[in-house]
């Protein structure tokens, strides 16, 4: 009788793993589980307590019902250092809890991230009296949903709580566990709210497109997207809808409704920052070019050039915890492609009615609608069936004669109404550097830029790398406001180069696009960049460039 199947934090089948099933204190099987993570065993259905063990994993003891054709999903953790806060987002003087797993004693201390990495305290050294007493073990099933739930079997005393208050300047924050014996090393992102405002300028940490790319537990946006396939993979090029479907975004093919929940409380690999890595090192590995590693060289670039900023998770502005009236200038950066309509709704209006400026120092941003449905889970909205292959838009499917540029598109508004551009498919996977376009605009003023000629060649991308226009690139459409400037376009092949706009309201708003995921990775190690980027701070500043 197949009784369920076996597999690892990311849903890969575990051979060879020993379970011992038991009832009313008797054992009534010893099996191990097949090549393909089955676990086959002839025992009646009922209630059993299972002991998993395989070497190199948590050992656990679970409570299950044995149920005839319905397989029982266990989950086992691998041996490993790994942690993450929560709230993952707080505001100065409140409360998060660092959550760690690790086999050995670790050390944990908290870091602010700005210009500087600065030593904000140790917290301590973290062990019990019993061996591997501060390895975590994950929930069965599909926990991407709930989370895992970290620091809850076993940690009943008060005496032990592992708490750390918001300290009293907002920014990025990191905690770094180092373990005892191993060397190991992770480090995972805390983001700090002012307690009330106290800088003009706001920067909005992506924090919903970090939990999109995030697939610890065997789903993200990109993989299983859906929700968790009957049985875990075995080799993901086999197995996996991403690779064994013709065309491209084929996991998205899907309606909205088909999408489970993604929670954010579960650790986070992809936001990890080395040991003594600064901020003007390369950004070494494919997904933190993306996420909080590149983030944060926009807030070193910040803090050097002398603009106070204060820092806020996208959750604060969904949920009216951002008060975008007491600041003059938002900026979000990177690669914030995961937004909620609310946030939509709330930015716009800020925009073009109350003289709010923003500036989108990003690429492939607001191309997704997001449902907050709470504040640790998204639903997201990504059904994407392209007429072309690799294109970023769609027919709309009620009205096929209509062409949404993007999944905001289809369920919302195209993010070109307030960005000024959207992300189109050429140039894609490609970098380079800018072209001018429009060299007598005060933008570019004290860079001794002519028509034609290049800038933004330096990069700290490694992914992507080969200049500031690049990884996914935005371009001007239909549905840009009108007066929209194209200010410099990217050298891209195939008219594939990020288009760096602005624009301005009737009510004193204004909104500067870059149009590019690799532009904040240039910004820091590129002046020209910079002088641009401080042009048009100043401008909205009230300051002359």
């Amino acid at each position: 009788m197949l009784i369920g199947f076996v597999s690892d934090e990311y849903y890969m089948a575990l051979a060879d793993v020993l379970l011992e099933f038991r009832q009313q204190g008797e054992t009534k099987a010893i099996v191990r589980s097949t090549p393909r993570g089955a676990v086959e065993v002839d025992i009646k259905p009922g209630e059993y307590e299972v002991i998993l063990v395989k070497s190199g994993f948590g050992s656990k003891r679970v409570q299950m019902t044995v149920r005839q054709g319905e397989p029982y999903q266990f989950r086992l953790l691998s041996d490993g250092l790994l942690g993450y806060a929560w709230p993952r987002a707080i505001r100065t003087g409140e409360k998060s809890e660092f959550k760690v797993h690790s086999v050995e004693p670790y050390r944990l201390s908290l870091w602010r991230y700005g210009w500087k990495r600065e030593f904000v305290k140790l917290l301590g050294w973290f062990d019990e009296h019993a061996a591997r007493a501060v390895m975590q073990i994950t929930p069965d099933g599909d926990y991407t949903q709930t989370g895992v739930d970290w620091n809850k079997v076993g940690y009943g005393s008060t005496h032990h709580t592992q708490l750390v208050t918001g300290p009293e300047r907002s920014g990025l924050y990191y905690f770094h566990a180092e373990t005892e014996t191993s060397k190991k090393f992770f480090s995972f992102p805390l983001v700090v709210a002012p307690r009330q405002p106290e800088a003009k300028i706001v920067v909005l940490a992506s924090t919903n497109t970090w939990l999109a790319y995030n697939n610890f537990g065997g789903r993200s946006n990109y993989i299983n997207s859906t929700r968790l396939p009957d049985e875990p993979s075995i080799n993901v090029r086999q197995d996996l809808l991403r690779f064994t479907k013709a065309g491209s975004f084929n996991s998205w093919g899907f309606p909205d409704e088909d999408y489970l929940p993604l929670s954010f409380e579960r650790p986070e690999p992809g936001n990890c920052v080395r040991m003594e890595e600064e901020v003007t090192d390369p950004i070494e590995g494919r997904l933190p070019s993306s996420l909080a590693p590149a983030e944060w060289r926009l807030l070193g670039w910040l803090e050097r050039e002398g603009y106070a900023y204060d820092y806020y998770a996208e959750s604060h502005l969904h949920f009216g915890e951002l008060d975008l009236d007491a600041y003059q200038i938002l900026i979000i950066s990177v690669h914030p492609e995961y937004w909620s309509r609310e946030m939509f709704e709330k930015v716009q209006t800020w925009v073009q009615s109350r003289g709010g400026k923003l500036l989108y120092l990003g690429g492939n941003g607001l191309n997704c609608e997001v449902e907050f449905l709470d504040e640790g889970r998204l639903r997201f909205k990504t059904w994407l069936q392209p007429a072309t292959s690799g294109d970023l838009g769609m027919p709309d499917p009620e009205h096929p004669e209509k062409y949404c540029e993007s999944r905001m598109h289809r369920t919302y508004q195209s993010e070109a109404s307030l960005l000024g551009v959207v992300c189109t498919a050429s140039g894609i996977m490609t970098a380079a550097p800018y072209r001018v376009v429009d060299p007598d605009h005060w933008v570019f003023a004290e860079t001794g830029l002519a028509a034609g000629e290049e800038f933004g060649h330096a990069s700290l991308h490694e992914r992507i790398h080969g200049g500031a226009s690049g990884h996914e690139t935005d371009k001007m459409s239909p549905h840009s406001p009108p007066g929209t400037k194209l200010l410099a376009k990217g050298t891209n092949p195939d008219e594939g180069g990020a288009e760096m706009t602005i624009y301005e309201t009737a009510s004193g708003g204004a909104v500067f696009s870059v149009g590019s995921i690799c532009y904040v990775s240039s910004l820091i190690i590129d002046s020209t960049l910079s002088r641009i980027t401080a042009n048009v701070l100043n401008r909205f500043l009230g300051e002359k460039a």
